[in-house]
């Protein structure tokens, strides 16, 4: 049955591309790379977070996008119309109800809250709160955001609904030309950001930092790290890129424009890392800072530093777009396929899933205020520790894309006939790429995904 959603396509090639990038490049490159990189060993990490993106992220990314355009609908509707096509159980379409609706509504509530934080700290640097602030107050900041409860909801509300807004829009008028917007920007901002720190920071320190391999800082957990890192970066496992898939015209060659949507979103992770660095060791701070790299310690940098609050702003709106880019892609999954499965318009599509990640949202900014003390799943131990926030991040992020993307690789490497796969990815022309990217996801990819998880579940 032909969907509502199957009709639609991409306005050209180049816009894909760049919907895919915007979904992939986020809040896991700017923010999460340059802090999990200075937690590990810098150029040891790097070295292997780019092989990871090639062996794990791109087989899987490939796969996604050849569900989709195969399927061409919602992803539970296009997963079950591949798995009909190759003689299988319908009963596969579970995989992209839990993916699609819980995971993705998962990652939106989490990820809403981080993207607030961008949107509060691109308002305070750009109307000059910050400028005239001393290092104690700037890094205090942070966590009074955290305890305001109603500031911290206020950017949050604002963060979701751009994001619904914007999918409510739909293909050619919402999605398309938010992109065509903010990715051009994005990446104009991020290459003038590693100018202004070649200029005024150490960017000698921060090259060797990030491209000298010290492999003795290489251990099980920080490989395994790198390839959580990658796999996190490239945003696979939750089936954006299958409802991405669904609008692609049939003369796209999926496995060369996939390797460019992860390569590009390596080199923006590789950048965001020659921005930060440069300001962190020019101003002697640890770039093992952890996750308040970003929003405590390097504030404190740009106030030290010539016209630091000025570029200070650019970097937050840069950490903004790339927040709302890749909250667009996640959002279009169970907005497809609400379309695809009820006669919800796209608009009621859009508001209807919004309003769900809004409900576990505002969990989870209450989190870091009056529910900071609530630890709902106390009594299984792996989630003992965790409110709200950190309860839905490793939900999202820890089990869910891991798991999502085992399963991905075992249905289209064991279930999806091969004539299928072939047709889609190479014009039913066997090479050695194809024989490369089955190989990957029937047996490397899964292996891997398996040891990720029980890293994570055993930490």
């Amino acid at each position: 049955m032909e969907t509502k959603q199957a009709k639609l396509e991409w306005s050209s090639r180049f816009i894909f591309i760049m919907a895919c990038v915007g979904g992939a490049v986020g809040l896991g490159n700017i923010w999460m790379f340059p802090y999990k990189a200075g937690s590990n060993g810098g150029g040891a990490f790097v070295l292997i977070y780019i092989a990871a993106v090639f062996i794990l992220a791109l087989p899987v990314c490939i796969a996604e996008l050849m569900i989709g355009r195969r399927g061409g609908g919602g992803p539970p509707n296009a997963i079950a119309k591949v798995a009909q096509e190759s003689g299988t159980t319908r009963n596969w379409r579970w995989m992209g109800i839990i993916l699609a609706g819980i995971g993705a509504i998962f990652t939106v509530s989490f990820y809403s809250v981080v993207g607030a934080w961008t949107v509060a700290f691109a308002a305070k640097t750009v109307s000059g709160q910050m400028a005239n602030m001393q290092p104690e107050q700037i890094k205090s900041t942070f966590d009074l955001l955290n305890t305001n409860t109603s500031e911290l909801f206020f950017w949050f509300c604002i963060f979701i609904g751009l994001t619904v807004y914007i999918s409510s829009r739909g293909l050619h008028k919402g999605l398309e030309q938010a992109v065509r917007l903010m990715m051009p920007a994005l990446f104009f901002m991020l290459v003038i950001m590693v100018l202004y720190a070649a200029i005024k920071g150490d960017f000698a320190s921060a090259v060797k930092f990030l491209f000298n391999p010290d492999f003795s800082k290489l251990t099980p957990e920080v490989i395994l790290t790198a390839f959580g890192q990658a796999f996190f970066s490239v945003s696979v496992g939750l089936t954006n890129l299958v409802a991405y898939g669904a609008y692609l015209r049939k003369e796209v060659n999926i496995s060369r424009d996939a390797s460019i949507i992860v390569g590009a979103d390596s080199l923006v992770a590789i950048l965001a890392g020659l921005a930060v660095f440069p300001i962190i060791f020019a101003n002697n701070i640890e770039p093992s800072s952890g996750p308040g790299l970003v929003f405590q310690a390097l504030p404190i940098a740009f106030s030290q530093t010539a016209g630091g609050m000025i570029f200070g702003a650019v970097f937050f709106i840069l950490l903004f777009f790339a927040a709302l880019t890749s909250s667009i892609a996640m959002i279009e999954a169970p907005v497809s396929w609400l379309c695809d499965e009820t006669r919800l318009s796209r608009r009621m599509s859009a508001v209807t899933v919004g309003f769900a990640g809004f409900l576990l949202g505002s969990l989870a900014t209450l989190s870091f205020n009056v529910l900071s003390d609530i630890r709902p799943i106390s009594g299984i131990e792996i989630f003992s520790d965790k409110g709200f926030f950190d309860l839905f991040a490793f939900i999202a992020s820890d089990l869910i894309m891991p798991l999502g993307g085992l399963m991905i690789a075992v249905f289209c490497g064991w279930a999806v006939k091969r004539r299928f796969s072939l047709e889609e990815l190479f014009e039913g022309k066997e090479n050695s790429f194809y024989k490369t990217w089955l190989f990957l996801v029937r047996y490397v990819v899964p292996v891997l995904l398996i040891l990720l998880f029980y890293q994570i579940i055993s930490a």
